[in-house]
């Protein structure tokens, strides 16, 4: 009779499997292997059980990690690290261990790829504490995933980690190699890609002890909201914001970090009854930009409030995104195949940026009703070359048939 199968790590085959179907949910990318999701699932059996096997024998490497550059919309680029659907499904293992322990120890205010909290809780609660407080300081960490130092993030992962794969694994997914488009491979002496699934709840213990604990222990009057890297701080004074700048500065130095000093700012909430001009009175959180806006009060009378709405840049990006559909080349097409195929992102995008102040999509989606109207030009013989009577046409569907597009919904109107 043959023995058990003896391993060093007690890894449960039952977690990896649980790992795979909350990978598989999430999709994503194929890694350096170019094998995707699909793929993966071919030949499952045996996939999961070689993770399981060298997870528990600890004789599993992480494969490099292949990186990919994204534009970013005020100019430069970002690097995303997008692991293997392999590799994906090992990180997950470790984060459906390590998430448990270490998520009841992080603070009400960090809001970003937390369980049961989201950006709008973050943009909802800087809101309300603007109204309260007098001057915000919108802190940026300059470089954050490509610059946290190893050394303190594994002293914090060992203080909650006891388990010894853990500890194991986590350290080799951070010294794992990058390998760019052109097949490079870069070494890794500090940070953690974007894009890896146990990176973001790396970040969120690293910046726990490194801002959020330090905060609460230095500053426990001092309200902030922090949604990964992002956080903005409320303070009373302009007197008080330039001290915490300066104390945060050294904490950020502390921590093997820098704050982009450029971007950093102290910033005025002024309304109606904050009177006088600053330097800086708006700032930009999470595709949000609070500013002085006009709003009404329950009796029907306007007034001037420090309020969110949709960030010039988040617009432009998306008045982008919808001229790069080019519509009006796609006359094979109806009004309603169309409308399938680009509701969900309009909905994607109404659902977050409508949540405050819906009003300001208005001037976002208007170009995309023009579009439909070159688009009914090329489309319709009695329409070509008669922009106005396209225009009629298009008004008179959508005044007919609201719920065929979803920024008709919201009253984004054809305009004549």
């Amino acid at each position: 009779m043959s023995l058990p199968e003896s391993k060093p790590f007690l890894i449960s085959k039952h977690s990896v499997l649980e790992a795979w179907k909350r990978v598989k949910a999430n999709q994503g990318a194929a890694g350096i292997d170019e094998e995707s999701i699909q793929d993966f699932e071919h030949k499952l059996k045996d996939n999961l059980y070689r993770i399981w096997n060298r997870m528990s024998s600890g004789s599993y490497l992480p494969p490099p990690v292949k990186t990919v550059a994204i534009p970013k919309t005020g100019g430069g680029e970002r690097k995303l690290g997008i692991p293997t659907v392999a590799d994906r499904v090992a990180q997950m293992v470790v984060k459906m261990h390590l998430e448990p322990k270490v998520e009841p120890l992080f603070h009400p205010d960090s809001y970003g790829y937390r369980p049961f909290k989201s950006a709008h809780d973050a943009v909802g609660q800087a809101r309300k504490r603007c109204w309260k407080y007098d001057w915000v300081l919108d802190l940026d960490i300059k470089g954050f995933f490509d610059n946290i130092p190893h050394e303190l993030l594994m002293r914090a992962v060992r203080k909650h980690a006891p388990e010894k794969w853990v500890v194991l694994y986590v350290e080799r997914w951070l010294k794992a190699p990058a390998q760019n488009e052109q097949g490079q491979l870069t070494t890794r002496e500090k940070g953690t890609p974007q894009g890896g699934v146990v990176s973001p709840l790396l970040a969120n213990l690293f910046l726990h002890y490194g801002f959020d604990a330090w905060m609460a222990r230095k500053y426990p009057s001092i309200p902030f909201e922090r949604y990964a890297d992002d956080a903005i701080v409320h303070c009373r004074t302009k007197k008080e914001a330039e001290s915490l700048r300066e104390a945060i500065i050294l904490r950020m130095a502390e921590c093997g970090l820098e704050l982009n000093l450029q971007k950093t700012k102290i910033v005025y909430c002024q309304d109606a009854d904050r009177r006088g001009t600053h330097e800086h009175e708006k700032f930009t959180f999470l595709g949000y930009e609070f500013r002085p806006r006009r709003a009404r009060n329950h009796r029907g009378k306007y007034f001037v409030s420090f309020l969110p709405a949709i960030s010039d840049k988040a617009a432009k990006a998306i008045r982008e995104e919808i001229r790069g559909w080019k519509l009006q080349l796609r006359s094979d097409k109806s009004l309603e195949d169309l409308a399938r195929m680009f509701n969900p992102i309009l909905r994607g995008w109404m659902q977050y940026y409508g949540k405050y102040y819906r009003s300001m999509l208005h001037p976002v989606f208007r170009p995309l009703n023009r579009r439909l109207v070159r688009w009914a030009c090329r489309k319709y013989k009695k329409l070509r070359d008669h922009q106005r009577r396209a225009t009629h046409w298009l008004r008179r569907i959508s005044i007919r048939s609201a719920q065929l597009w979803a920024h008709w919904q919201i009253g984004v109107k054809v305009a004549i």
